[in-house]
């Protein structure tokens, strides 16, 4: 009779009944229901649409605040706008087909209408339905006309004059980019698992102001804005038990409005408008001192660093100097005749040149050692020229690839052996640099190397020469001046005002 039986009969005795403990099988399903309910209830928390929501006031954007927040103007400016158009030509993206819809919004006029106003720099007309505007004001002086004559009274018919425009603000929407990025990432392990998308669009605005006096055109601006769309989900596919499959999926989807995007860009252009207006000197603050305040500082700023980034606002300005010395320790892994490597740490010392921001040149002593567990060490010094190449060599988180030739040679004596024979070398490798700052930069880096021959410990066997990986911790200090990395510039000349 087995103990567990001894212990089951004793405990019926006793008028105990045994316990049970439940095989994980049945807890299986429970845990995966349970999964199951969290990951659905974690897709209903990020967005709720089954709710009726009531009309809400226009969304406000961080430009909008910008815009009113610019110093008063010693007198504002009648504007009209005729028409400000969609010049794309675009229809929406559709993965289906061909949609007639356009991309980007028809009332641009509207928005732009309204940014003048916030600004509080414009006096905007009406022009864009300007005969509407006409034929009322011939109704009003028809129906004037017609209650003086029955009522026998004298009264003026005449209106007031329409206000006339000293400045046309003309331009439009003239450019919308799809899928200027798009890129994801996922992951699934036994059914369960998750994954992201995402991708960028770009509009771009123009707006140019006229002198209605003479046809000048006084100062063009342009602002751009991305639009962006993501969209996550989660999932799980699971066999519960025999012919008992649970699915479950929930995700959601957010789409930037355009419409959004599109009044962004164009209460920027009007900003951009008003600021560059006043450098220019074709119209005046009210209080000069207040220029050095924000949102204008915040735009002259921006404006400074224009040449030194790209379309995504990514900084495209050179960072590193010239000159580049390094310091730090490798550890190399021997991979030879004998068994049973092991790590071993020395020295690097190296200097680099830096003819361009994505390529570099060094030279590398490094004073180390190769050895196994038991029968073979030995003391080594290397010499390398080294050829890098940045993948991102204007950020601050820097991948890159390195590759080059060298000598290796064996330290027998105490110090430095140069009978000892020298065995070439090539070497390829890959690391990252991040930047502290602009003078000092973290390096890491692996790399293997192969030497040209099978000598190295005094063993040739096999189809491989020796060869070695290698390790490398440093810092790069930056010296001298930085190599031109931005687009130049000249500064823009002063625009007489002709109106």
């Amino acid at each position: 009779m087995s103990n567990l039986l001894k212990i089951v009969l004793a405990q019926r005795r006793r008028g105990l009944k045994p316990r049970r403990r439940l095989p994980l099988q049945t807890y299986k399903p429970l845990l995966i229901i349970g999964l199951s309910l969290m990951l659905t209830g974690c897709g209903s928390y990020l967005y709720q649409p089954i709710q009726q929501t009531k009309a809400r006031l226009g969304e406000e954007t961080q430009s909008t605040l910008d815009l009113r927040s610019l110093p008063e103007p010693k007198e504002k400016i009648v504007v009209a706008v005729y028409k400000f158009r969609d010049q794309t030509g675009q229809y929406k993206p559709t993965e289906g087909g061909t949609s007639w819809s356009t991309a980007v919004t028809q009332g641009a006029t509207n928005i732009l209408l309204k940014a003048l106003d916030d600004s509080g720099w414009f006096v905007p007309i009406e022009r864009e339905n300007v005969g509407n505007l006409l034929n009322e004001r011939k109704i009003i002086r028809s129906s004037r006309a017609q209650y003086n004559n029955e009522s026998g009274e004298g009264k003026d018919n005449l209106l007031p004059p329409l206000l006339y425009a000293g400045v046309i603000l003309e331009g439009g929407i003239v450019s919308y980019d799809a899928n200027v990025i798009t890129g994801g990432a996922g992951l699934r392990y036994f059914g369960v698992g998750g994954s992201s998308q995402y991708r960028q669009d770009r509009v771009t605005v123009y707006l140019r102001a006229v002198s209605a006096s003479n046809g000048k055109i006084l100062k063009t601006v342009y602002t751009s804005k991305t639009i962006l769309s993501q969209a996550l989900d989660g999932g799980l596919f699971q066999f519960v038990k025999y012919k008992r499959l649970l699915e479950v999926e929930t995700g959601f989807t957010y789409n930037e409005p355009s419409e959004i995007a599109v009044t962004e860009a164009i209460e920027k252009a009007v900003m951009s408008l008003v600021i560059e207006g006043i450098d220019g000197e074709l119209w005046a603050p009210l209080e000069p001192r207040k220029m050095a305040e924000s949102p204008v500082k915040e735009y002259k700023k921006e404006k400074e660093m224009l040449p030194k980034t790209d379309i995504f606002g990514k900084k495209i300005d050179n960072r590193r100097g010239i000159i580049a010395l390094q310091l730090g320790t490798a550890s190399l892994l021997y991979q030879g005749d004998y068994p049973n490597p092991i790590l071993k740490t020395g020295a690097d010392f190296g200097f680099q040149t830096n003819p361009t921001p994505a390529f570099g040149l060094a030279f590398n002593l490094g004073l180390n050692s190769l050895a196994t567990q038991k029968y073979y060490a030995s003391k080594v010094t290397y010499l390398d020229l080294t050829a890098s190449y940045r993948l991102f060599p204007y950020d601050q988180f820097t991948p890159f690839l390195q590759g080059g030739v060298g000598l290796l040679t064996e330290n027998k004596a105490t110090r430095f052996d140069y009978s000892s024979p020298v065995y070439p070398k090539v070497h390829l490798g890959a690391g990252v640099e991040i930047l502290v700052n602009d003078a000092t930069g973290l390096r890491f880096s692996v790399d293997y190397n192969y030497l040209f021959n099978d000598r190295l410990d005094q063993v040739e066997q096999g189809n491989y020469n020796d060869f070695y990986w290698r390790g490398n911790i440093g810092v790069n200090f930056y010296f001298g001046r930085k190599v031109e990395g931005s687009r130049k510039f000249e500064t823009e000349k002063k625009v007489d005002p002709g109106f």
